[in-house]
Parts: structure tokens; C-alpha cells; sequence
């Protein structure tokens, strides 16, 4: 990826050097990288929102609404990801690394793969 913007789910503080939540929805916060000519320009952290309302499509229209290209997961479950498939964000896996950083310059070199339908969670009693 060479140019856009891509979100991580993120614990605690998030940022650049931070660790990645094991599932997207229930992150403390989506670190977002924006990438111009493979190049990082700007870090930014975003808080999550709660999403009893609305349920898996509420972290889709946040991340919709904050002009992500891609995002990279851990797990996800089917339904936001075909939600993140709809507004036309792609989905990147990477369940090996806790880290924010190498999984970034991952996704930058080419290196990481997009989300497979198999790949996806079940989901946790209804919880995404």
C-alpha cells in the first residue's frame, strides 16, 4: 500500500509503537497511519466507540467516516467484515504480532495478506 490511510485496532494508548487488540470491536482505540508514496506522514489515534447500538456496523461507519483504506485485524467476525467490504475498506490479516509498528510496514512492502472468509471468527455469544 502505497498511498492512504490504514487503522489498527489498538490497546490502550495506541500509536505507532503500541500493541494491537486480539478483535477489532471491543479495541480501546484504532490507531491510524497515513501513508503517502510508502512513506509514513502522520499517526493518529481515535478512540472507539461503543457499539450497543447499531452493534457491528458502528466501528465500520466510524472507521467509513475517518477515510480509512485499509484496516488490519487479528480476528474479525463476518459481518462488519462484509460491512468494511460494502464502504469499500480492505481487510488485511495478521494474527502473529502484537506489535502495531512491523505489521504496518508490513502491510506497506506488500507483505500482508487480505482477510479470506475461513479466516474469519465466530464471534463470542453474539459479541463481536
Amino acid at each position: 500500500m502505497k498511498n492512504g490511510r490504514i487503522a489498527i485496532p489498538s490497546n490502550g494508548q495506541g500509536g505507532l509503537d503500541g500493541t494491537r487488540a486480539g478483535h477489532f470491536g471491543h479495541c480501546d482505540v484504532f490507531t491510524f497511519v497515513d501513508v503517502e508514496d510508502g512513506e509514513i506522514k502522520k499517526v493518529s489515534v481515535l478512540p472507539n466507540q461503543e457499539h450497543a447500538q447499531g452493534g457491528c456496523m458502528v466501528p465500520v461507519n466510524l472507521l467509513s467516516e475517518n477515510r480509512v483504506n485499509a484496516l488490519i485485524v487479528g480476528g474479525i467476525g463476518m459481518r462488519p467484515l462484509m460491512g468494511f467490504r460494502q464502504v469499500g475498506i480492505d481487510v488485511f490479516h495478521d494474527d502473529q504480532r502484537p506489535d502495531i509498528k512491523p505489521v504496518v510496514m508490513d502491510l506497506i512492502a506488500g507483505k500482508l495478506s487480505e482477510i479470506n472468509n475461513d479466516q474469519v471468527c465466530g464471534g463470542g455469544g453474539g459479541q463481536v
